[in-house]
Order: structure tokens, then C-alpha cells, then sequence
């Protein structure tokens, strides 16, 4: 792994995010990613207005703050604006796949050419860890104390299986809880990247992280419940890799 702090890391300024949070990993294998492939002057990223707003100040890249669960939407409109850039949407799971589910639809229904990467906890982190649309069955939130029933709550939504069969350019599940995972996350971003710079359409992410504070655990416990539990219900692996110019 790389331990020198990325160029386009900004510690001058605070990001906010709880200890043990995967949010402020996903950036720097973000940076890393960008960096190692010369990009820095080319990325706009799109906001969320929740835990992935404090990448802003993580981040040196010009951002857009969008309303909630419109960030997906928003990074398409960016795309036409300035197709020159390279245009990165991060949203949480709650954003993506409650409120804004119709815009991840549909931009990949339209594939397209922006990247997605969604930090996935299974909760909507900042306003509470109340259940959210990829809540696992039987897992306990602030609003679902007793665990998630099924037969009352609906069914887990898994982004592989929405999106699986569109004709996108990349379709992918991650884990920012170990060292290898992690490494593999920045190689997925690298490649969706590459995908967007060749034009070949919409790239999607679901990046499984770690919420000690609303899952209440540790930070070691939530690692675990990423391995043990949240990739049993939500499978890591390539599920779209369309392939295209080299």
C-alpha cells in the first residue's frame, strides 16, 4: 500500500467524519487513483448533502454540492456542460438508491458517461442511521430497532441486480475494510475512469463501507460486520466490464 499522503489530499482543512468511517478512505483511494493516472486538472466531483459533503474539504478538486439524492443527476448535467472534464458522483447508499433512485436509473437507462461511486453503509449515516433502501434483512436500525422484516419494510435493494442487465460500460461492487479490498477499490475506480475518458458510458461503484457510529460498534466490530455480513448479502465483484477502446 501507498503511505505518502496523495497531492491532491487537502490537509489545511477538517473533514468531519466519524472515526472509523470508510467515507475518507474512499477519498484517498479517489486521489490516489486520479494521481496515479495523471488526471488531477480534469476531475469535477458531485457532492451529496450528507456524510460525502465533507469531501470537499478532504479533496482538492473543484465540487458541486447537490440536493439530496440528486448527485447522480446533477454530475450528468455537469458531463454535458464541461465533457472535457472527468466528472466523479458520490452519493451514499441512501441517496442513490432511496430518493434518488430515478436518477441512477435513468442515467444509466441514458448510460451516461460519468462515474458513480456510491459509500455504501446500509444507513442513512448523517441524519441518524435510520433504515435505508440497502438496510440488510434482520439488521437493526434507528428505525428498525427489531431488525428489518422483509414482509413488512420491503426488500433489500442491491444496485448489481437493478443495473445487471443495462447495456452500461461498468458495473461494480467493492469494500474499503481491509488493506486488499481497498487496493482493489482504487483499481475499479481507476478502470471506470479510463472507461469515462474513452467515452464508453455510465460506471457505477457500490463501495461497501464502515459506520461504527450508527451500526454501534467499534471500529475493528464494523470492519468485521463488512466482511461477515454486509458483502454475504451484497457480493463484492465486476458484474458489467463492457470493455471497449484501449
Amino acid at each position: 500500500m501507498n503511505f505518502t499522503i496523495p497531492k491532491d489530499i487537502d490537509m489545511s482543512q477538517q473533514a468531519s467524519w466519524c472515526p472509523g468511517c470508510g467515507h475518507g478512505i474512499v477519498c484517498r483511494v479517489i486521489t490516489e487513483a486520479v494521481e496515479e493516472l495523471g488526471l488531477s486538472d480534469r476531475i469535477l466531483t458531485v457532492d451529496d448533502v450528507a456524510c460525502g459533503q465533507f469531501g470537499q474539504f478532504a479533496m482538492k478538486y473543484n465540487t458541486i454540492m447537490s440536493a439530496h439524492g440528486r448527485t447522480v443527476v446533477t454530475a450528468a448535467g455537469l458531463k454535458h456542460a464541461r465533457p472535457d472534464a472527468l466528472v466523479i458522483a458520490r452519493p451514499g447508499d441512501g441517496s442513490a438508491y432511496s430518493i434518488g433512485i430515478e436518477s441512477t436509473i435513468y442515467s444509466a437507462v441514458r448510460n451516461e458517461n460519468i462515474l458513480t461511486i456510491v459509500i455504501n453503509n446500509s444507513v442513512f449515516g448523517m441524519t441518524g442511521g435510520q433504515m435505508s433502501p440497502a438496510t440488510l434483512p434482520g439488521m437493526k436500525t434507528a428505525t428498525s430497532p427489531f431488525g428489518r422484516d422483509e414482509n413488512k419494510d420491503g426488500h433489500m435493494v442491491d444496485i448489481t441486480k437493478l443495473l445487471g442487465q443495462m447495456d452500461i460500460a461498468y458495473l461494480a461492487r467493492c469494500a474499503v475494510n481491509t488493506p486488499a479490498n481497498t487496493d482493489r477499490t482504487k483499481k475499479a475506480i481507476k478502470k471506470a475512469l479510463q472507461k469515462q475518458m474513452n467515452g464508453e458510458g455510465f460506471c457505477l461503484i457500490d463501495v461497501l463501507s464502515m459506520c461504527p457510529t450508527n451500526w454501534k460498534t467499534s471500529e475493528i466490530q464494523a470492519c468485521e460486520f463488512v466482511k461477515e455480513t454486509q458483502s454475504k448479502y451484497l457480493p463484492l465483484g465486476e458484474f458489467i466490464d463492457k470493455g471497449g477502446k484501449e
